[in-house]
Formats: structure tokens, sequence, C-alpha cells
């Protein structure tokens, strides 16, 4: 939030005034100091200007009026103050580990791929937790680190938008993902660390287990969260290749072995939960958001810009524009 703020407020009572002094001083006090000299000969014809003078004669007044006005209020020392939100402690690390391969592309989640939901549910749940650092990691037949937990939003919403189905490969590597994201938090000095594993096949490449990889957390107080998506049967699959960028279409036979699933989780001690619906699927986040509580106190700190030597420059430009109108243009007829 920003405003505006006057180290001399004073002066912008002055600024105020300024423009009706100015013009009542012009009005009552000019003649009384002005002389008035016939510019032709006795009895001949009268000067004539070969534009109109009364134009530019009040355009340099307004220019003079703006410019004092601008002045005095650049005395009152204006600056815009913004506060912002500050964290005085640090808040959980959450990374997210979504699962890319092209089954994630089935169309059975509100009409909307499992996927983009689930890229949009981790974009509202970063949103909603500003002071968190929320890291990504996406894996398919490998499992790659891309992003490091980080308060930086803006990186997470760009890395989401360029992920693509496929990116990592055709394969399921559950045990591979976890051990990448075991790897990067097991060292954090977060007070809280959790993973959110979100997939919707079973294990099928990598040379890790799944369970091993899940009991690593637990050795290293990771909370795990495993959100199985999507529904089981003949879904709808629509999605462009990274790689060949040929657009494929059609069904596919969705199924996993939600016990495996279940083992995984269990050697973890973590949190198993099914959505099979998009309902289900914005509270299975919900739940991951409702659990992760951490405590974390917040200041407002504010930041103060000056802008009297904007002001400055400005008032004196107006001012150098009425003397030019009055002098170069006006000089000559005046």
């Amino acid at each position: 939030m920003s405003h505006i703020a006057f180290d001399r407020p004073i002066f912008v009572l002055a600024a105020l005034l300024s423009p009706f002094v100015i013009v009542v001083g012009q009005r009552f006090f000019r003649d009384a100091f002005s002389l008035s000299l016939s510019l032709g000969p006795p009895g001949g014809e009268s000067f004539t200007a070969p534009f109109r003078t009364s134009v530019l004669k009040r355009v340099s007044s307004l220019l003079e009026i703006a410019g004092l006005f601008v002045l005095i209020l650049a005395a009152s020392g204006p600056q815009f103050i913004s506060n912002s939100i500050v964290y005085l402690d640090r808040g959980a690390d959450i990374l997210f580990v979504l699962d890319v391969s092209p089954s994630m592309a089935g169309l059975d989640i509100g009409g909307e791929s499992r996927f983009n939901a689930a890229r949009r549910l981790i974009k509202d749940f970063a949103r909603e937790r500003p002071a968190d650092a929320i890291g990504l990691a996406a894996l398919g037949n490998d499992a790659a680190l891309l992003l490091p937990p980080t308060t930086d939003r803006n990186a997470l919403l760009s890395r989401l938008d360029t992920l693509q189905i496929g990116e990592m490969g055709d394969g399921t590597a559950l045990g591979m993902g976890i051990s990448v994201a075991a790897l990067h938090l097991r060292n954090s000095a977060a007070p809280r660390k959790a993973l959110v594993l979100v997939t919707d096949g079973e294990n099928n490449a990598g040379a890790i287990h799944p369970e091993t990889a899940a009991a690593a957390l637990a050795q290293a107080d990771i909370s795990l969260y495993v959100i199985a998506v999507g529904t089981t049967g003949e879904v709808p699959i629509d999605y462009v290749d990274p790689f060949s960028h040929i657009r494929r279409t059609g069904s596919f036979d969705s199924r996993f072995n939600p016990d495996a699933l279940m083992k995984m989780t269990l050697a973890g001690n973590g949190i198993f939960i099914p959505a099979p619906s998009a309902d289900a699927f914005t509270e299975a986040i919900s739940r991951v958001q409702k659990t992760e509580i951490t405590v974390i106190r917040s200041g407002v700190r504010g930041k103060r810009i000056p802008v009297h030597t904007t002001l400055i420059a400005v008032g004196i430009l107006l001012c150098f524009g009425s003397m030019f109108l009055k002098k170069v243009l006006l000089g000559a007829f005046l």
C-alpha cells in the first residue's frame, strides 16, 4: 500500500494559495506599476501584431502560475511511501513433485487435464502462503529439480507455465522423484519441511524403489503427502509431445495401484489423499494447506522515495517556458 507524505505540510497550503494570490495581484496591482505608451505616430494607425497575443499571454501566465505552484510544492518535501509486509520468521519449505508423464493429460478433472488442474492448484497454494518457500520437481521416466524452494512467486509461476507433459519421458519414476526432492530438502533449516507428490500412476521406471525413497523422508523429518489424482477406466487424452511436436489424442486405460501408493506413503509416515474428481483434487490441496501450519511473525516496512527534485525540475521548466513566451515571442510586440 502506497501513499504520499510531506515533511513540511505548511508549504502545501502555500502552494494551493499561490495561484489565487497571483491572479488577485495581477488583477488589482498590475496597472499601478505599468505605463501605457502609443506605438504608432500621432493620428496614425495603431500598431497591430501579426497574430493574436492574448492567447500567448494567457498561456504564459498559466505556465508561470503552474511553475510557482510546483516549486512551492517541492519545498514541502513530498515523498511516496510504500508499505510492504516483512516476515520476521522463516516459513516452511514445501516442494511439489509433479508427475508429467503422458497419462497426466487425461481429461477427467472436470473437463480439465490432470496436469493443468495440478498446475492451477499449485499456483493457488503458493499465492495463499507468501511466507513459505515453495519449490518444484518433475518426474517421468526420470526426475529433476526444476526450482528449489523459493519465495519468488514469479519464478515459480513462470516455471509452471513452461512445464510440459512428457518433458521427462514416458515412464513414472516415483522413487526418483521423491529422492530428488529429499536430497534438496534434507539440509534445509526451515522449521517445517514437506514434500507433496502429485501422481496418477504407479512406479514403472527409475533405479530407486518408492518405499526406500519415502523412508528416507521420514528419517530426514520431511512430511510426505501423496495425492493420487484421476479416475480409473477409459479416459480421453489430448496433449502435444514436446519432442516430436505431434498432437496426440484418443483415450487410454487409466489405472494405478492404490495399495502400492499407500505402502509408499506409510513408509514415509505420510498422508495418502485420493483425488478422483475436481472437487476432491481441490480438497486434497486444501488439506495440505491446513495441515502444514507455521506460526510466522510479520511487520510492516515503509520505503520512502523523495520526489522533490523531480518537482523542482518541472517547476523550472514551466517558469522557463513562461519566460520564453514573454521574451522571445511576445517581446517584439509588447
